[in-house]
């Protein structure tokens, strides 16, 4: 995956599209889901641990029906069995915020639009104060 391919063409932001990148960044993704990659797993004992933990906040989501519910069925299983026991007890609210969360991509559409909206603003702004313009409101 390249970091590059999750923002607009550089032609859309005012650069010539033969500039290219700057800078970019390429990863690679693993699949560390329970049964996937297990050599993987198998010399990380906290990646054995999260993917374990993962598996069983999906299973006891199917089990409840909730979210939530499952969530914490799975911290309080995990941290019975000794399953990233330490990390849970003393981060279990984070965890379980960070995983009831949705990521809204329409969401975070309008919050990029809007923060456009502000740096256009401001650029204009600029511009017009090194012009020797002033901000006068007649309200």
């Amino acid at each position: 995956m390249r970091l590059s391919d999750a923002f607009e063409k550089t032609g859309s932001l005012g650069i010539p599209e033969k500039a290219g990148v700057a800078l970019d960044l390429e990863v690679r993704v693993i699949n560390i889901n329970e049964g996937r990659n297990e050599a993987i797993a198998q010399r990380c004992k906290k990646l054995a641990e999260y993917s374990a933990f993962i598996a069983k906040a999906r299973f006891f989501e199917r089990e409840t029906g909730d979210k939530e519910g499952g969530m914490l069925a799975a911290i309080k299983y995990c941290r019975e069995h000794d399953i990233l026991k330490e990390f849970l007890e003393q981060n279990a609210t984070e965890v379980i915020n960070m995983l009831i969360t949705e990521w809204n991509t329409e969401d975070a559409k309008v919050v990029w639009y809007e923060e456009g909206q502000e740096e256009k603003a401001m650029e204009i702004a600029r511009k017009a104060l090194v012009e020797g313009l002033s901000y006068r409101s007649d309200s």
